[in-house]
């Protein structure tokens, strides 16, 4: 039997695959600490977990609306509006099982052979993987620790053609934890007006991470005249420690919103009605609680960041959000065959992380810090005495 040629031209997740292995090696009986996965350990707020139960003992078990039920879409409206400085009516806003959902129906809704999309490396692994399946060329603008791995207007004003239909933009970034400035937005924008015939879809679902006391700055918010070229995707998975209710929002002009909607029903249809009920009071209800996970994680970031630091051949920059390292191995890489290699030697030494190659890369790993403090202390320590 053979395969369609659209699933031939991707492969499985590389972060869910070390994800998975390191849970059959426990399974096994092997002490193996992941921080490979990007997801909060933190508990989902009382709350949430209260307004599921309610839904649930309410029977709100059915169907809903194929975009969401209008409750939540206006809760997600009004998320746009408080949190990311984004005014969009309910209408203009998608429901989708996931963030990754989202993107993914955005894409497949808008692209074709031929097409090209321009993405910030390193890059989240799913990026490349749902545009090469779409068809169209994943088209990689590289960026440097030293650049902050940002891109610049100069950078990005020279890469687009008369091809290029996306560019994928993520702030705080994943994997690298990089955050644009509001000037910086702005000047990318300024590019983007330029060309009218793309789109820019705006991955904003680390937004409530960030460390540095700034203001988020995104697209659609920095630049409105851009509105019709702008989408946002956002949701509950990070900032409210819900990655298992299947939650994203997207917000954009509404032609696209519909074409969304229009691949959803055919695909997954709703969302679930359950994990619904508990993102309108994750997006109305109390947001206090995120002012101590930020510091948390902050305080983990910068334990993690002089840790690796420490380590012979290792080196980290800070990141200014999200709750990821990106750490360059390349004075080691003599010591082994690939990066792919190097964590299969940790992971051998107790410890799962991800290659570099997973996101664009060549010679390091991606460290996820979203962990248990100790256990942190314990992962970096093994990490140590691994390379030694």
């Amino acid at each position: 039997m053979t395969l369609s040629a659209a699933l031939a031209r991707i492969a499985p997740s590389q972060t869910t695959a070390m994800t998975d292995r390191a849970a059959a090696l426990r399974a096994a009986g092997r002490d193996i600490i992941s921080l490979s996965v990007g997801e909060p350990d933190f508990p989902t707020p009382p709350h949430v977990i209260a307004a599921a139960k309610a839904a649930l003992d309410a029977g709100d078990t059915r169907y809903t609306p194929v975009a969401g039920t209008p409750r939540l879409r206006e809760a997600a409206a009004l998320h746009f509006k408080r949190d990311l400085g984004i005014d969009v009516p309910p209408r203009q806003v998608i429901v989708s099982a996931g963030g990754k959902q989202a993107i993914f129906h955005a894409l497949l809704a808008t692209l074709n052979p031929g097409d090209d999309v321009l993405i910030p490396s390193p890059w989240w692994v799913s990026y490349p993987e749902i545009v090469c399946f779409a068809g169209a060329e994943a088209i990689a603008l590289p960026t440097t620790a030293a650049g902050g791995f940002r891109i610049t207007p100069d950078q990005l004003e020279a890469a687009i053609t008369p091809q290029t239909r996306w560019l994928l933009l993520n702030s705080p970034g994943n994997p690298t934890g990089a955050v644009y400035g509001a000037e910086e937005i702005r000047a990318l924008g300024a590019v983007v007006a330029r060309h009218p015939q793309m789109l820019v879809l705006s991955d904003d679902i680390y937004a409530p991470l960030r460390y540095d006391g700034g203001q988020h700055a995104t697209l659609a918010a920095q630049c409105p005249e851009l509105a019709s070229q702008v989408l946002t995707v956002s949701g509950v998975s990070k900032s409210h420690a819900m990655t298992g209710l299947r939650i994203g929002v997207a917000a954009g002009p509404e032609w696209l919103i519909e074409a969304m909607a229009r691949l959803q029903s055919h695909s997954s249809g709703n969302p679930a009605s359950i994990s619904q009920a508990a993102a309108v009071t994750a997006f109305e209800g109390p947001q206090d609680f995120l002012a101590d996970w930020r510091e948390r994680l902050r305080v983990r970031r910068d334990s993690v960041v002089t840790a690796i630091n420490a380590i012979p051949g290792l080196s980290t920059p800070v990141p200014d959000g999200a709750f990821y390292c990106m750490v360059d191995a390349a004075p080691l890489m003599a010591r082994f065959a690939s990066d792919e290699a190097l964590c299969l030697h940790l992971l051998e030494h107790g410890v799962a992380v991800v290659a570099a190659s997973a996101f664009g890369g060549q010679t390091g790993f991606r460290i996820s810090f979203a962990a248990d403090d100790a256990l942190l202390d314990e992962a970096l320590r093994r990490i140590a005495k691994a390379l030694a």
